[in-house]
């Protein structure tokens, strides 16, 4: 008999497919803020190209809740590893079709629909990865690692970011800003081709979950998920729709807005703003895999809620220092950002996963997180954009992304109970008492 991978290895391949899908998603946000606004919406002003290429930006995070609906649909149905395996080869197509795309001088206004088009196939891929990956990760995991692990997924979305934006910079370092401009800015999509297939590589070792093939042998199996999802746990739903925008809001905060901002807003060249970036995805990576430790020891929800109420506050000292335009500073208020994003990420996947039972899980997980991300991914750069424009300061995007931090925080606080015992009752054990608070409480709650 083959040996089944260990829990270590399944972590590395959720870390790997996201790191690979996160790169894909992510090329498009820095190209969005940075490119596409000439090559496909040459006819707006230099703010409505901008503000055209975010929303096409944004059309992505839309099609992710589809994407979540048909690989929960499957990934509860028929296992996770499959569905797995065509969320990366969906999301490797599209971002390499975008690399062979025309542009508006070419195709007219077929461009921007072609474009359009293929970021909705982007979305749909990303919707169905975030789910499995931390599922796979989460139910491989020993009972008192679930938050370590599952935060391997979570730090492929820096590393992926990281690895996007040393693409670009590359691109501007070789090539000139008009050769960036005309056809440069297609490698990094090319490059993708190549990407996906290693990841189809990794994610075909991998294995299902115990969890899920104990539930295939009870024949434990919704015939349609996402009704059964609604109808078992229609609360959880809900709540970790509202406890997902933070962590999407603030990735995409960090990694594309601020992008825009400093190059749009306080003339810094936009090389600049991306080795900012650079820099900040290493301490991004360690602070994360560290909170998603801490989290295991002092508990998941405790871990969340510290890192949404950081946030709520800090953004407000965050833009005073980035709007010093002095790089030192800016690197300082956006690492205190990326400190919260962190707390919250670490924590995320093991409590949002296990607010569900294994036979809906892939559904309810993917669900809400998905749902958060509309709003927090998509929504939010787009409206901060939009009152930037209007208000001319950073205090009405600052208060933006402190209120939907906010509804993030207030969601968790109830979760006492409903947050715990679903997920972690049936799967406690001796050493999961002893070492994983949450689930310490949760038995106690149900005894």
């Amino acid at each position: 008999m083959a040996s089944r991978p260990g829990p270590g290895r399944i972590a590395l391949a959720s870390y790997i497919g996201s790191v690979i899908e996160w790169y894909d998603f992510n090329i498009y946000g820095l190209a969005a803020a940075l490119v596409f606004s000439q090559q496909f919406f040459p006819e707006f002003s230099d703010t409505g190209g901008t503000l055209a290429s975010l929303a096409a930006f944004a059309v992505g995070f839309v099609a992710r809740p589809l994407g979540a609906l048909v690989a929960g649909h499957f990934g509860d149905r028929f296992g996770r590893k499959s569905v797995l395996v065509f969320s990366l080869l969906t999301m490797g197509v599209a971002t390499t079709a975008i690399g062979l795309l025309p542009t508006y001088n070419t195709i007219g206004v077929w461009a921007p629909v072609l474009l359009v088009a293929l970021r909705l196939v982007q979305g749909i891929g990303v919707g169905g990865e975030w789910g499995g990956a931390a599922l796979m990760a989460v139910e491989h995991a020993p009972p008192n690692r679930r938050a370590l692990y599952g935060s391997f997924p979570q730090i492929g979305i820096p590393t992926g970011i990281l690895v996007s934006q040393l693409a670009f910079l590359l691109m501007t370092q070789v090539f000139s800003t008009r050769a960036m401009e005309d056809w440069a800015w297609r490698l990094p999509f090319l490059f993708s081709a190549v990407l996906i297939l290693v990841g189809l590589l990794v994610r075909m070792s991998i294995t299902e979950t115990d969890e899920f093939e104990k539930a295939r042998e009870k024949n434990d199996i919704a015939q349609i998920p996402l009704v059964e999802v609604f109808r078992r746990s229609p609360l959880h739903v809900l709540s970790g729709s509202l406890l997902s925008l933070a962590g999407p809001t603030l990735g995409t905060f960090l990694s594309v807005y601020m992008v825009s901002y400093g190059t749009h807003q306080l003339d810094l060249d936009s090389s600049t703003m991306l080795w900012i970036s650079v820099g900040l995805s290493l301490p991004w990576i360690a602070m994360m895999l560290g909170a998603g430790r801490a989290a295991d020891r002092v508990g998941r929800k405790r871990m969340f809620m510290a890192g949404t109420g950081l946030a709520v506050l800090a953004v407000y000292p965050m833009f005073l220092l980035v709007n010093t335009a002095v790089v030192p500073l800016v690197f300082a208020g956006l690492l205190l950002m990326t400190m919260a994003n962190s707390m919250i990420n670490g924590a995320q996947p093991a409590m949002l996963t296990l607010m569900f039972p294994a036979s809906v899980r892939y559904s309810g997980a993917s669900l809400c997180f998905q749902i958060g991300s509309i709003v927090g991914g998509g929504i939010v750069p787009l409206v901060a954009e939009s009152l930037f424009a209007r208000f001319d300061t950073s205090i009405a995007v600052a208060a933006l992304i402190s209120g939907v931090c906010a509804v993030s925080l207030l969601a968790v606080i109830p979760l006492k109970r409903a947050l715990l015992d679903v997920g972690s009752v049936p799967t406690v054990t001796h050493e999961s008492t002893r070492t994983d608070p949450d689930e310490a409480v949760a038995l106690q709650q149900s005894t």
